[in-house]
């Protein structure tokens, strides 16, 4: 079972290419970029309160819901994590069953999965806003376990927040598997740490 951004989905690489065009579109200064990013949070940080920091703190004249709106273009620029889909494709090979549960809004989360190629990789999805939880609620990781008609200590879970990604599954009786992209561990332990996506293919 598989996080979406910064685990499957490369967000930092997206942001990359889409923030270029976003300072041309809007005359925005080149230190827009960088306090963006911070104030985003690894995308912990909803952008209804980003933009409009952003726009007070720069006095920008432009509206914080035009660059909002801006914002949503990024998701067709979304670039997959390096080895994501030959992952994928050897788990699904070797039949393994595979699961995504993510947080956020259904639309641009499944937009970027489908940006990235990896849609049709998956048994089952849980978007936290369709579903109405949000990890680290332990009933959403049991949403794609049942859908998928697997044990908890069957399962692993691969992601890169220590919060949802590890102590979240690990609490339901999964096994956590860390990337670590995002932020660091504050005392979570996961079960196996990974320098990137291959490996995955260690933990069979």
């Amino acid at each position: 079972m598989f996080d979406l951004d910064g685990t499957l989905h490369d967000r930092t690489a997206t942001l990359r290419h889409w923030l270029p065009g976003h300072l041309r579109r809007f005359g925005l200064p080149p230190e827009y970029a960088a306090r963006f990013a911070e104030l985003d949070d690894f995308g912990y940080r909803s952008k209804r309160e980003v933009f409009p920091q952003l726009v007070q703190e720069f006095g920008l004249e432009c509206d914080s819901q035009v660059l909002f709106d801006d914002f949503g273009g990024h998701v067709q620029q979304a670039a997959p994590m390096p080895h994501a889909a030959n992952v994928l494709r050897e788990l699904r090979k070797n039949g393994v069953a595979l699961g995504l549960v993510t947080n956020g809004w259904p639309q641009p989360q499944r937009a970027v999965l489908a940006a990235c190629g990896l849609a049709d990789f998956f048994d089952a999805v849980v978007v936290s806003g369709e579903v109405g939880l949000a990890k680290p609620d332990p009933r959403s990781y049991h949403l794609a376990l049942d859908a998928l008609g697997i044990a908890p200590a069957a399962a692993w879970f691969v992601g890169d927040s220590p919060r949802n990604d590890i102590w979240g599954p690990q609490q339901v009786g999964m096994r956590a598997a860390w990337l670590p992209t995002g932020h660091p561990l504050s005392g979570q332990r996961p079960d196996a740490t990974l320098s990137d996506l291959r490996g995955v293919l260690h933990l069979l």
